[in-house]
């Protein structure tokens, strides 16, 4: 089974999930569906429905994060080598055609989120900075343009 790189933030969240699912909706739903059944004919019961529709939703994401943790690598970007770019590093590049700068954090694709910054390592820009070093150019082929970024600054927190 192939080993899925996250960062111990990533991998907490993930945790964090599972355990609420766990100790907190399940159980509310199980509860739901009693009432709901309590309320007598389930054929007409849209309650009952509906709680049964969640319980499958819930039962799906706890398989779901059950196995994205059991193939989990953790990897703490403060133990690597931080002179080039890697799994983890939080990244800020200058777009040299527009002078716009973006910051990255160089994640695994579970936790990749564009919108917060955090992008996947396997992503077209995430291939492109791995192994870069500051002040290195790098060109990324993207479906409108190509994109010339300088890497201004390198962090792993």
């Amino acid at each position: 089974m192939k080993r899925v790189p996250l960062t111990p933030d990533g991998y907490q969240k993930i945790k964090d999930e599972l355990d609420r699912l766990l100790r907190i909706d399940r159980p509310r739903n199980i509860r739901d569906i009693e009432e709901a059944r309590a309320h007598g004919d389930l054929s007409e019961n849209a309650e009952y429905h509906a709680a049964k529709e969640r319980q499958s939703f819930i039962e799906g994401r706890l398989q779901e994060l059950q196995g994205k943790l059991a193939v989990a690598d953790v990897i703490d970007p403060a133990t690597i080598n931080q002179e080039k770019i890697a799994f983890g590093a939080t990244v800020k590049v200058l777009d040299v055609g527009t002078d716009l700068e973006y910051v990255f954090i160089l994640v695994g694709m579970e936790e990749a989120d564009v919108k917060s910054g955090k992008i996947s390592i396997t992503s077209p820009v995430g291939r492109s900075l791995i192994g870069k070093k500051l002040g290195d150019t790098v060109i990324v082929k993207a479906p409108a343009r190509t994109i010339e970024y300088e890497i201004v600054e390198i962090n792993f927190v």
